[in-house]
């Protein structure tokens, strides 16, 4: 009989960790699969282990090639594959026992093409945010397309989804040879897709191994492993370029983000023969990046892209250590004209590094919070906080109102201390208006005029106050 889902996983010397792996796949509350484990010339015991599994659970097989690579293994599993739905699974990873049913069931509903959702880093039996995947996954969404869904940019991983399996001949996809093959795949495969499913549910916990031999994420710093990613992203740039080059800029912001990050940690770390070569390929990483993507980044990114393009490797390092030392965020400051990074070399000539470099007034932000409301007699106070992001100045000329979306009632507002504020709202004035009120505030520093609406501490949502007769939360006006 036809599985309903063919699972594809390759094996390479991860005896470890290769049993947990095996271990939650067996444990699926989707039953009706098949597990095709493929041996790309492992040197340890991982093939003995996926044997024990081969010879305990018919839904598992097992097959044999050289050692090629991950691409390739994967390929010759999906050669076997008879499910209606395919789906893969790193051999070093772990899938929580829900994820294939949830994923399948959607797809079942929906008639999409794929379903990708959630996933969480795996470091030493930890579970913790997977920050490539975490803003992609905020909100569900049935038969979406990477072209309106632009956070889908950042799913660049095969092993968080099922396919269906017709999709997937229709468009004869295949992974690449080296070690980055499922970064073009993943783009491919959202570019064509009509319609993906996205669940906000984990179905993935991706490994940080602690043992062993470390996994080709873990080796990303050196010189071939970072040229095989350039590569991989130059695939990912021609397919955009000729199938969605609406895209190419975001791709590349998404460039900047994740991946120079790596040649960064290679430039901090490597010895001195080594430089040389890491600077070569970065000039080769910064000629392919779009403009408008590079005009885009945050001021410490840019300083960092700045010193690199001029090869100042121990300025570079210095930035490094700064933004690592920087827990609490880095602080921007006024000056002449302008807001600016106060970062490493901000004030020093010596370098001859443009003002524009540091520029970082959009990145300013204002933020509201309500901590506490209630009736004080007649009228209902609230109390909370106004605050400049990065900025250590408090705000001055502060105004608060509330706001319908008609109309609006100013506010006077009481400051107690530090970045403290509090206001007393009259329910008469709010009188035929509503039925929701948002919370208001708008400060003016040193040339920067900036507004926004306040949010609930505790639910971290806007905050909102009802009228009499449309209660919809505990902070309603009585009547």
């Amino acid at each position: 009989m036809t599985p309903m889902l063919s699972v594809v996983v390759p094996i390479y010397n991860v005896e470890p960790y290769i049993g947990e792996c095996l271990e939650s796949l067996a444990a699926q509350t989707l039953e009706d699969i098949e597990v095709i484990l493929v041996d790309d010339g492992s040197l340890d015991g991982s093939a003995r282990v996926a044997r024990e599994f081969v010879a305990r659970d018919p839904r598992f097989v097992l097959l044999d090639q050289p050692n090629q690579g991950p691409g390739p293994a994967r390929n010759a599993g999906i050669r076997r594959a008879r499910g209606t739905y395919l789906a893969f699974a790193d051999s070093d990873d772990v899938v929580p026992p829900k994820a294939y049913e949830l994923l399948v069931e959607s797809l079942r509903e929906s008639g999409s093409d794929f379903a990708c959702g959630g996933v969480l880093r795996l470091r030493e039996g930890e579970l913790a945010v997977s920050s490539m995947h975490e803003k992609a996954f905020r909100r569900p969404a049935r038969g979406a397309h990477i072209r309106e869904r632009r956070s889908l940019i950042r799913d660049r991983t095969v092993w968080n989804k099922v396919y269906r399996q017709d999709f997937w001949r229709a468009h004869e996809l295949e992974f690449p040879a080296g070690i980055y093959e499922d970064v073009p795949l993943s783009m491919r495969a959202h570019v064509l897709a009509k319609g993906v499913d996205v669940l906000p549910d984990i179905v993935y916990h991706w490994r940080k191994r602690e043992e062993g031999e470390s996994s080709i994420t873990q080796r990303r710093m050196e010189l071939p492993n970072l040229a095989e990613r350039l590569a991989a992203i130059r695939a990912v740039r021609a397919f955009l370029s000729e199938q969605e080059p609406e895209l190419a800029d975001a791709f590349d912001g998404v460039v900047l983000e994740k991946d120079l990050l790596f040649l960064f940690q290679a430039l901090e770390y490597a010895e001195d023969d080594e430089v040389g070569p890491l600077l070569e390929l970065s000039q080769e990483w910064l000629a392919g990046l779009s403009p408008v993507a590079l005009g885009e980044v945050a001021s410490l990114r840019r300083l960092e892209l700045h010193l690199l393009s001029r090869g100042l490797v121990e300025e570079l390092r210095v930035v490094r250590r700064f933004r690592r030392d920087s827990v609490d965020g880095t602080p921007i400051v006024p000056h002449e004209i302008g807001w600016y990074g106060d970062y490493p070399y901000f004030r020093d000539r010596t370098l001859q590094i443009p003002d524009a470099v540091f520029e970082a007034s959009d990145e300013v932000k204002l933020l509201a919070t309500v901590h506490e409301c209630g009736w004080t007699g007649s009228r209902f106070e609230v109390r909370g906080e106004v605050a400049l992001h990065r900025v250590a100045r408090e705000p001055n000329r502060l105004g608060m109102w509330l706001t319908d979306g008609e109309r609006r009632v100013p506010l006077e507002v009481q400051r107690t201390g530090g970045q403290g504020v509090s206001v007393e709202i009259d329910p008469a004035r709010l009188e035929e208006g509503g039925p929701s009120w948002r919370l208001h505030a708008r400060v003016e520093l040193c040339g920067l005029v900036l507004k926004t609406c306040f949010r609930d501490a505790e639910a971290q949502k806007v905050w909102r106050l009802s009228v009499p007769g449309w209660s919809r939360t505990s902070m309603d006006i009585a009547q």
